[in-house]
């Protein structure tokens, strides 16, 4: 590892000349920065990784068995393991997704699932990101670089190759594909992770395309090629579902497809990940998600959510407000790290303040205990500190539902901050999964 540190600044320069960098909206203004690389990576033993990768299958399987259901016979409302007035009061969840179901059932093809490890080893879930999860491009390339820059360090550890994620993503988009080329659909250059659209794009063989490129004709997709209208029957579509389509959702979208999903609902191309996935990956909706298991699978969890209160429900709601002060409060149509505010952290009138606020709309949070999770070591300069660290690993559902050996690791760079999110200005590392 010595041998990466040494080449951290060659690394990140690289990175930077690839484009690996992280955009974020501020103020109505576009900012782009380098996303930095830590060299150090962090290490995860296979006796670890190995009920990680059986309780993140698990997780997937019962999510996607939850959309399914959601969206159709709807058995976990009318037995009451969801309550339904909850379940619809999302944002979401999306009317117009009712009553079908996409190619071989798989609603979330990639979930990026955010896990944190607390310091008696145990891994919890804090987040299921089911919707437009990113990351996947930076230790894919940025494990490339490394091996350039240093290809001793990888000859002498037993580290799982994570090469094969654009074969893994290949290998997804192919499964569902209705007839025709697969498609990487972006919003174009000024995307907060326009990088990976176009790098993953490199990887699995796909078309990089944007709103221009792509037409619907007799429900079916096209693209514009040089060689004239080819079909398109996969789309890895990187654009919330608000501007999918204008013709269905949002009407003044300027970067999605007119009548695409009239196109996935005649079964004539698969969307991936399916509209209407934040039904299942709402904050709320996420305490839930243990009860699908036993529901869905009839098995115990393997992972546990973080100790989670639902306002919702008149006593948790009393336990909250009584404990504010240390609790962990999240808005649920937040992401990226916003909306997430710690008790501890507010004066007594801003504690009243939001006191009032959970009282008036208990839908709108979930609370958390605070778990006190792992530091990881970071290079500050040539000085080895402590911060806060997350994992959010990548399970992909194909004809098979398989985690990627690997994962994005994001850091705090602030030593008083629990919030390692890039868009507050995080870090990145490797993520090594040893096969012995």
């Amino acid at each position: 590892m010595d041998q990466l540190v040494r080449h951290a600044q060659t690394i990140n320069s690289q990175l930077a000349r690839y484009g690996v960098k992280f955009g974020i909206y501020k103020n109505g203004t576009f900012h782009e920065r380098l996303f930095p690389f830590d060299a150090l990576p962090r290490v995860i033993p296979a006796d670890q990784w190995q009920p990680l990768q059986k309780g993140l299958c698990q997780r997937v399987t019962a999510l996607n068995l939850f959309l399914k259901d959601l969206y159709g016979e709807k058995n976990i409302l009318k037995d009451g393991v969801v309550p339904e007035d909850f379940a619809f009061a999302g944002s979401g969840y999306l009317p117009a997704c009712e009553g079908f179901t996409p190619p071989k059932g798989i609603y979330s093809h990639i979930s990026g699932i955010d896990l944190v490890q607390a310091k008696d080893g145990s891994w919890y879930v804090l987040e299921d990101n089911l919707r437009i999860p990113s990351g996947a491009s930076y230790p894919l390339i940025a494990r490339e670089l490394c091996r350039r820059c240093s290809p001793e360090t990888f000859r002498k550890n037993d580290i799982v190759d994570n090469r094969d994620y654009g074969e893994l993503l290949r290998g997804v988009m192919d499964n569902v594909n209705t007839g025709g080329i697969n498609v990487i659909f972006t919003p174009g250059r000024y995307n907060a992770a326009y990088f990976e659209h176009s790098y993953l794009a490199e990887r699995s063989g796909a078309v990089l395309a944007e709103s221009g490129d792509l037409f619907v004709e007799n429900n079916k997709v096209y693209y514009r090629s040089s060689d004239g209208p080819q079909r398109v029957g996969a789309i890895y579509r990187r654009i919330s579902d608000d501007y999918l389509d204008p013709t269905t959702f949002l009407p003044e979208s300027l970067i999605g497809i007119p009548g695409v999903m009239g196109a996935y609902r005649a079964g004539n191309v698969a969307l991936l990940n399916a509209p209407g996935n934040g039904a299942a990956d709402d904050k709320g909706i996420y305490y839930f998600v243990p009860k699908m298991i036993k529901y869905y699978l009839g098995e115990e969890p393997i992972l546990h959510n973080a100790p989670t209160y639902l306002p919702f429900y008149e006593e948790d709601r009393a336990y909250v407000l009584d404990h504010l002060d240390r609790l962990v409060i999240k808005d649920v149509a937040e992401a990226g790290g916003y909306g997430v505010i710690f008790g501890r952290d507010l004066t007594r009138a801003k504690l009243r303040d939001l006191h009032d606020l959970v009282e008036r709309e208990p839908r709108r949070f979930i609370a958390q205990e605070v778990i006190d999770f792992l530091d990881l070591p970071v290079m500050d300069g040539k000085e080895q500190v402590m911060r806060k660290a997350d994992l959010r690993a990548f399970v992909l559902a194909g004809q098979n539902t398989v985690v990627w050996p690997s994962g994005l690791t994001r850091f705090s760079r602030d030593p008083d901050s629990f919030v390692v999110n890039s868009s507050q200005g995080g870090g990145f590392k490797d993520t090594w999964v040893l096969s012995h």
